[in-house]
Formats: structure tokens, C-alpha cells, sequence
């Protein structure tokens, strides 16, 4: 080989080198930019993909079983569709995109506190024959784990850390509970005592629950209302959407648990008219949640908005109580 030939040939490899790197350079600059355009794009996309506010007025649960009750299958069903159906956000980690999320977060357990309420009520009341002290275990499982917090993962690092039940295990566990009650009431091995005084009692507790949200509402309208961002007032608004919407639901299946009570106190009509106050309650839904000055030219108050026809449904309610009673 010549050495005319070798002095050609290394700047050609040079120049092959060069291209190379140039190349490998490019290469890992695009790489890198679609990495940050898709950290950029995870959370919005995520968010978007994961967001579900259902409120779905004609909701309906899987038939009971005969004998069984209409509300408690429809509180297990709610249960089922919003965990295992829509996700649950309120406990995502930061690593996942519906840790960014709080409207959905604050409506699911809005609905479960209504459950939880409801479940409480069936195991104090409902559930019970009269004069014994002997709470159903289905019942009483069920309220006691509608009651653990929503926002619990799989690890909890403020008790241990060791892995624990998630908020969605311990759901689906309540959901599973309920839809046992039903069986075995259905089988004549479990109560379900439609009187008049227990309808009377829910419903009195079910009152006294949004005179609490109520209360909370109306605390910040007077704190925060008028304030330029308020961040917190999406977070009440949801959360009594939750509830109300779920107590509507509830209230609906009610009705046919207690037909006979309600059609012998000519409650029907009066009953429609409540529950058609629900359905307007919980179907309010803005784009922006704003917390404006309840006399305000330009921005609105949708927290005093709900307020209204919570307390609607409400006074409602105790109308519908207030029959009962004579």
C-alpha cells in the first residue's frame, strides 16, 4: 500500500468520525427533547385521561336479589363504579398523574361519606330488629371500612413501613360487605325493618349531615368570598357535590325499600319533588369554580349557588320528616 494512499484515507476517517459523532449528537438531542415533551405532556394528558366527574342521574344498580334492598345494592354498585370503575385518584403517589388532580378526588369522597352515613344508618337503625343491642356484621364491617381514609396507597410512611391496605382494597371490601347483607337478607338471615320511624330517622340523619356541609359552605363564603383565587373553594364545591349527588341516588332506592310507608303517608309527590331538588343540586358543574362576592357583578359565587339548592333539598327533606311525624 502506497503512502500516498495513506495519507489519503485518514482524513477520511476523520471526516467519518466527525459524521458519526455529529450524527450520535442529533440523535441524543432529539431523544432528550422527546423525554422532556413527554414529561411536559404526562401530567396535562394524564390528568385528562384519568378525570371523571359521573354524576349520571339515572344510574342504576343490578337488580337485588328478592327480599333483598334496593339501597343497599345501589351504595355497593356506586362503590364498585367509582373505585373499580373510574379509579381512584385520591391516593395517587406523585409519580402518577392523578396526584395532580383534586375535583375528582374531592367528589368520590364526597360520595363516600354518603355511604359511610347511609352504612352507619342501616347498621344503627335499619338493620336491627327493635329493642335488641345486636348490629349485623356485614353492616357494621361495611360502615367501618367506608370510613377509612381516601387518601391511603399501598405504603402509608406516616405509620409504617411495611405495606397496608389501600383506600380501594378497603372499599371494594365495604362494597363486598354490603352485597353480602343483601344475600343473606334475602335468605331470611338478616333484617331489614321498614318502619316508619326508621325511614324518619335516616332521613333526619341525612339532614342533619348537609346542615354540616352546609355549615362548612357557608364559612367559606364568609372567610374567602370576593378573594381573588380562592384554590380551596373547588374542593368544598366537589365534595358537596359528591354528597349530594350520592344522597339523591340513595334516596331514590329508598323510596322503593319504604314504598309502603311512603304511599300510605301520601308522600309520594312530596317525595318526587325532593328528589328532583337533589338531582338539580348535584348536577351543577362550572368550568371554574369561583368564590365571588355573593352580590358580584362579574364574578360569580358558585359555592353560595349550591348553597341554595342544598338547603332546598334540605328543607325539603324535612318536610318529607315533618309528615312522618303525625
Amino acid at each position: 500500500m502506497s503512502d500516498d494512499f495513506l495519507l489519503d484515507e485518514k482524513p477520511r476517517s476523520r471526516w467519518r468520525r466527525f459524521l458519526s459523532f455529529r450524527i450520535a449528537g442529533r440523535t441524543l438531542a432529539v431523544i432528550g427533547l422527546l423525554l422532556v415533551l413527554g414529561l411536559l405532556l404526562y401530567y396535562p394528558v394524564g390528568m385528562l385521561l384519568i378525570h371523571k366527574i359521573d354524576d349520571d342521574p339515572d344510574f342504576q344498580a343490578p337488580a337485588p336479589p328478592e327480599g333483598g334492598s334496593y339501597a343497599v345494592a345501589l351504595a355497593a354498585a356506586l362503590v364498585d363504579r367509582e373505585v373499580a370503575g373510574h379509579g381512584w385518584p385520591a391516593n395517587d403517589p406523585f409519580f402518577m398523574p392523578g396526584w395532580a388532580l383534586d375535583n375528582m378526588p374531592n367528589y368520590q369522597m364526597g360520595i363516600i361519606a354518603a355511604l359511610s352515613r347511609f352504612a352507619l344508618e342501616m347498621t344503627d337503625q335499619i338493620g336491627r330488629t327493635r329493642g335488641t343491642s345486636q348490629a349485623d356484621p356485614d353492616l357494621d364491617k361495611a360502615t367501618g371500612l367506608l370510613r377509612y381514609s381516601g387518601t391511603v396507597w399501598i405504603f402509608d410512611f406516616s405509620t409504617s413501613w411495611a405495606p397496608t391496605a389501600s383506600s380501594e382494597q378497603q372499599y371494594l371490601s365495604a362494597a363486598r360487605a354490603l352485597d353480602s347483607f343483601n344475600r343473606r337478607l334475602s335468605a331470611g338471615q338478616a333484617v331489614f325493618e321498614r318502619r316508619a320511624d326508621n325511614l324518619l330517622g335516616t332521613l333526619d340523619r341525612i339532614a342533619a349531615d348537609l346542615g354540616s356541609a352546609s355549615a362548612l359552605t357557608d364559612r367559606r363564603i364568609e372567610d374567602h368570598s370576593g378573594d381573588l383565587i380562592d384554590f380551596r373553594a373547588d374542593d368544598v364545591f366537589y365534595s358537596n357535590k359528591g354528597r349530594l349527588y350520592a344522597y339523591g341516588l340513595l334516596l331514590r332506592e329508598i323510596g322503593r325499600d319504604f314504598e309502603q310507608v311512603i304511599r300510605e303517608r301520601d308522600l309520594v309527590p312530596v317525595w318526587e319533588q325532593m328528589l328532583d331538588s337533589f338531582r338539580q343540586a348535584a348536577a351543577l358543574e362550572p368550568w371554574v369554580v369561583t368564590n365571588g362576592a355573593p352580590d358580584g357583578q362579574f364574578v360569580p359565587s358558585h359555592l353560595a349557588a349550591q348553597g341554595f339548592f342544598l338547603l332546598r333539598a334540605r328543607t325539603q327533606l324535612r318536610e318529607v320528616s315533618n309528615i312522618l311525624l303525625k
